[in-house]
């Protein structure tokens, strides 16, 4: 029998969410600080996902700027009812506008509407719910005190966008004491309502649980079979961690699924990759949901849904940057408010402008990113740049976040550095000379063992410096809920330029790993 591989989003895909329109799935995942913001995947057998745009893909829709790194859109909900698709997600921590918010669409490939902003409704990891009579329900969670908190609940008009009606606390969690009970979704099977959390926080001791109530106004109680999933008692040497924030669909033929979060740390309790998106089968039993039958656990792998295999087009490795616009794999650090970057001012080359802002900053800088996706990786670019001033930089770098982070730049004199910058702290780990002309930059890693690569010309990649620690841009070590992103930069280093950077190609593939 044919088997699927997870993870079936890798790298940092957060917080999944699904649903189904007729024969389609589409899915939704957290970006916190990137933009555009909400990736929106198309896939036929839940298996093969395919980018379909954003949900939030123009700055009207999405104030980035001045948040946090890890700030911003947190846990989003899809949802597909009479024709239209809503998304409703919460922004974090803006210097503009913050909250919860409801877009709607009648294309999940957009566009997409302007944010609904919800300020009746507090707390954070929204969510949508149709009832078999027409009704609309909002789930919600919101912190009572340390980590404590209740779902709470009211009804959605779907013609005015906004809560009406009185509110119901439904669940503070399963376990005594329970921290971070959130991520709430409301299902309706075989006549009970079932509600689904997560439970623990978003680490180790992420869970799956679930209550159940007659009526969907409660109360609910919860299963005596919960955690329904977790992975916490198989210890950090497990090779998949963190499990939850799971979302169900019913395939047309019946059959259930969840998508949902999870770590695949490596090189000690490490997850550079961040947490990602796993597919796992769902049973019933007693009423009750069960995740991965016959293991309890989510598997690497397992049969595939009894769906048409729909495979898609496997991304290029090499972007040349010879379409009209960038691929949809690359994002920016926030809202941009300019346009710093081109793809017609040298036809075949991504043009980014050198501007003062730097990598380092809470702020939107001249950089376009792209998730890493594998834990044995090259990555490479081709570069055409002169320095203008002693300041000004352009290459690589492997982001986690500001403080965090390792540049691979090449700068005034001809001069290619390797900087460490950890916890805010930087360190010089290598430098060397390149000719004029064309340069070539890189990274690989194995594992955590990385290492930078710089060529001049067409010339043999050069290891520069020596093999470095790459957990440092793990989450363990450097906070936050995302993944690696590996851009391609250029900055000015606090000082106005009117110099640019020519990157005539990007190249990103895995190494040595098994296909999914």
């Amino acid at each position: 029998m044919t088997q699927f591989r997870n993870p079936v989003l890798p790298g940092s895909h957060p917080d999944p969410s699904v649903c189904r329109a007729g024969p389609d799935y589409y899915l939704v995942t957290s970006t916190f600080e990137y933009f555009p913001g909400l990736p929106i995947y198309h896939s036929r057998d839940l298996v093969h996902w395919r980018p379909a745009g954003h949900v939030l893909d123009r700055p009207s829709q999405l104030p980035l700027q001045g948040v946090s790194a890890s700030g911003g859109l947190y846990a989003p909900t899809i949802r597909h009812h009479d024709g239209v698709f809503y998304v409703v997600c919460t922004l974090v921590g803006g210097t503009r506008e913050s909250g919860n918010f409801v877009v709607t669409a009648t294309d999940p490939e957009g566009p997409w509407s302007e944010p609904h902003w919800l300020p009746e409704a507090p707390g954070f990891d929204p969510s949508l719910f149709f009832d078999d009579d027409g009704r609309a329900w909002w789930t919600a969670t919101r912190e009572v005190r340390d980590g404590r908190t209740e779902v709470y609940l009211r009804e959605f008009d779907v013609r005015s966008l906004s809560l009406v009606g009185e509110e119901h606390v439904l669940f503070r969690g399963a376990m005594h004491d329970a921290v971070w009970a959130e991520a709430p979704h409301l299902y309706k099977v075989d006549g009970r309502y079932v509600l689904l959390c997560a439970e623990g926080g978003t680490d180790f001791e992420h869970s799956v649980v679930v209550a159940f109530a007659d009526e969907v106004t409660g109360p609910y109680r919860g299963s005596k079979l919960n955690p329904v999933l977790t992975h916490r008692h198989l210890g950090r040497s497990y090779p998949v961690a963190a499990t939850g924030h799971a979302d169900l669909v019913c395939t047309q033929h019946g059959q259930w699924y969840a998508v949902l979060l999870a770590t695949r740390p490596y090189g000690g309790y490490y997850y550079n990759l961040g947490r990602e998106t796993f597919l796992v089968p769902v049973s019933w039993e007693n009423g009750g949901p069960v995740f991965s039958p016959g293991t309890g656990r989510l598997e690497s792998s397992y049969p595939v849904p009894d769906l048409l295999v729909h495979p898609w087009s496997e991304p290029l490795q090499t972007d040349d940057f010879d379409a009209p616009e960038l691929d949809a794999a690359w994002m920016f650090l926030r809202t941009p408010e300019e346009e710093f970057w081109s793809l017609t001012e040298r036809p075949g080359h991504l043009r980014l402008r050198v501007r003062p802002e730097s990598i380092t900053e809470l702020v939107t800088p001249s950089v376009v990113v792209r998730r890493q996706q594998h834990q044995n990786f090259h990555a490479s670019c081709v570069l055409e740049f002169e320095p203008a001033g002693p300041t000004e930089a352009a290459g690589m770098v492997l982001l986690q976040n500001n403080d965090n982070h390792f540049r691979l730049l090449l700068g005034a004199g001809r001069e290619v550095t390797l900087v460490r910058r950890a916890g805010g702290r930087e360190e010089v780990l290598g430098k060397t000379q390149v000719a004029e002309g064309t340069v070539r930059l890189g990274f690989e890693a194995v594992g955590q063992d990385h290492q930078a690569l710089v060529a001049s010309g067409s010339g043999e990649w050069q290891l520069l410096g020596e093999s470095f620690d790459g957990r440092v841009l793990s989450t363990p070590v450097a906070g936050g809920f995302t993944g690696v992103h590996i851009g391609l930069y250029a900055t000015g280093d606090g000082a106005p330029s009117d110099t640019w950077a020519d990157f005539d190609s990007f190249t990103y593939r895995a190494l040595g790993e098994a296909p999914r």
